[in-house]
């Protein structure tokens, strides 16, 4: 695949998964990648061969100091350059900082402008919730409860487990999707809740289900259809019972397809997402999840016929370049390392046998840190992986000789 090269790309992230395939994706195609990355992460993003350029700083810095060095940064490299960078982000928080200050940072960088700011609704629980309402898009039935008789009313009439939901993930206290299973463990929650203000989280329906009932579209919005691609895919195992998927495939899904774009298109939004639905046979609708409202951690599972994926969209995008058409590769499976070491412990378990695991692994094209062009990502995952499983192991025998004594 040819195309114009020469505009460098900056991924502003805090060193996760994506950020690497970022790198590898353009890098592969001859873009110059450059990383600024969050400080004090030991992650294997750092070894890639594809950054041309790596840079530290620390994002829990007042807001303030962060856009000065984002500035700062811009205007020394198009000193050095002589062009704008376009700007990619695989961290929700980041994504609503650039919407924040998009009129400012604009003219250092280049990156997807929605139609009007939308990232910060989309990032929040119920704030999305409201966007698909109003734009018929189907969603899991969700309340906000402002006080402990709002939750009281609400298990009058719901049926548990329920799904509790931080409502603003970026405010206080960093909380994940957790599912309550039983009326005690729910009300213990909203306890802790009032102890730390006011409540903060959205009560979501369960939808009954196994991991493979959760479908997940990744797309590239333009500001024309031609700009656009949209590709979806289901997971087939994930990290926990709300967690990441560790193993998943590409399969076509029109109703999934057809949603995400309504509503995308709904909300005047431009650029990457990832957005995971859940199949509801109770009624036969899919239901929206999440919205990550920027480059997705899993994007490259929906590498196109032609190896299109949505960062190279955007790309091309953003550089004025031309945006070719691409089909879904129905069967291609990408899976996280991970999934190999849960996969060991559900086989010792007696949870999934060899054979099984076999079979569900044929078919996987790529996976995030192991790359033949790019090893060293994989080789420090490893090894931080190694260490940390030591240091499990010398606590255990610690906590062992303290009790023999």
């Amino acid at each position: 695949m040819k195309i114009d090269a020469s505009v460098p790309v900056l991924v502003v992230g805090r060193g996760g998964t994506g950020d690497v395939a970022i790198a590898r994706t353009l890098g592969r195609l001859d873009v110059s990648a450059y990383l600024v990355g969050q400080a004090g992460v030991p992650a294997p993003v750092w070894a890639s061969r594809y950054w041309t350029g790596k840079t530290n700083w620390d994002f829990a810095r007042p807001e303030e100091a962060s856009l000065r060095f984002l500035l700062e940064y811009g205007s020394r490299f198009q000193r050095e350059h002589g062009t704008r960078p376009v700007m990619l982000t695989t961290a929700d928080w980041i994504a609503i900082f650039i919407e924040r200050h998009r009129d400012t940072l604009q003219e250092h960088f280049v990156f997807p402008r929605p139609v009007r700011p939308t990232i910060r609704a989309l990032a929040d629980k119920w704030g999305m919730h409201l966007l698909a309402t109003e734009h018929g898009i189907p969603t899991p039935r969700t309340v906000r409860p402002e006080s402990r008789s709002d939750v009281d009313e609400y298990l009058e009439t719901s049926e548990l487990p329920v799904v509790l939901k931080p409502a603003d993930p970026y405010a206080g206290e960093k909380r994940s999707a957790t599912i309550m299973h039983s009326r005690e463990e729910l009300i213990a929650e909203v306890r802790r809740e009032e102890a730390r203000g006011e409540l903060d989280f959205v009560l979501q329906e369960y939808i009954p289900g196994d991991v493979d009932s959760v479908w997940m579209c990744n797309g590239h919005f333009g500001a024309n259809s031609e700009h656009t691609l949209i590709l979806t895919g289901k997971k087939l195992r994930q990290t926990s019972p709300t967690g990441v998927a560790s193993l998943a495939v590409c399969l076509p899904n029109d109703s999934v397809a057809d949603q995400t774009r309504r509503f995308m298109e709904g909300v005047g939004y431009r650029g990457c997402v990832g957005i995971g639905w859940r199949y509801d046979s109770r009624d036969g609708l899919y239901k929206l999840l999440d919205v990550n409202a920027r480059v997705s951690g899993i994007f490259r599972l929906f590498a196109g016929s032609n190896e299109m994926d949505v960062v190279r969209a955007c790309y091309l995008d953003l550089t004025g370049q031309r945006v070719p058409p691409s089909a879904l590769q129905p069967g291609r499976k990408w899976m996280l390392e991970d999934d190999v070491v849960a996969s060991v412990s559900a086989i010792r378990s007696g949870g999934l046998t060899v054979s099984e695991w076999a079979r569900s692994v044929r078919g996987v094209r790529e996976m995030p840190w192991l790359a033949a062009d790019d090893p060293a990502p994989f080789f420090v995952w490893f090894r931080n992986r190694a260490v940390s499983r030591l240091r499990q192991i010398a606590g255990r025998l610690g906590a062992s000789a303290r009790w023999l004594r």
